[in-house]
């Protein structure tokens, strides 16, 4: 069970010394949840391309940027996990413990497309993922959130 936040706790996330249970296996469990969501939006890609003529393979990055955007965004917001996480049995939790809002998930979405600009960012965000505590990305320090094992 999640803990309810207290005036002494700067987050309601689970605590990753106390509670490890929640982020045993969260570094490799992102990693194949994300190698699921690319192919998820691979096929999407691939489909658009076809409905479109052809454009969307023409303006491959603008297409898949905007897809993978929408992907995560509707993803998360629905049920605070991609397709990808969700089969991995992983969740995003917010500062308060509780699932993500639409805002959040697209903040989260907008700083996840944004790291595939700048390699430096997304080289950055996966090393915190394999260093920090929470195995938070960037977007996740940013945000205060943390990919967790869903609770039962």
């Amino acid at each position: 069970m999640i803990r309810a936040m207290t005036p002494y706790m700067s987050s309601a996330l689970p605590d990753p010394h106390s509670q490890s249970v929640f982020y045993d296996g969260i570094p490799a469990k992102r990693f194949f949840a994300w190698i699921v969501d690319v192919i998820l939006i691979l096929i999407a890609m691939i489909i658009l391309g076809t409905v479109t003529l052809s454009i969307a393979f023409f303006l491959w990055p603008i297409f898949w940027f905007a897809t993978s955007f929408l992907y995560r965004s509707l993803t998360i917001s629905a049920g605070s996990a991609t397709f990808g996480m969700r089969l991995m049995n992983i969740q995003l939790r917010g500062p308060t413990g509780l699932r993500l809002t639409s805002q959040e998930a697209m903040i989260h979405s907008g700083i996840y497309v944004f790291g595939f600009v700048l390699p430096f960012v997304q080289i950055f965000s996966i090393g915190s993922i394999l260093l920090s505590e929470r195995h938070q990305s960037l977007a996740d320090h940013f945000l205060g959130t943390a990919a967790i094992n869903r609770p039962r």
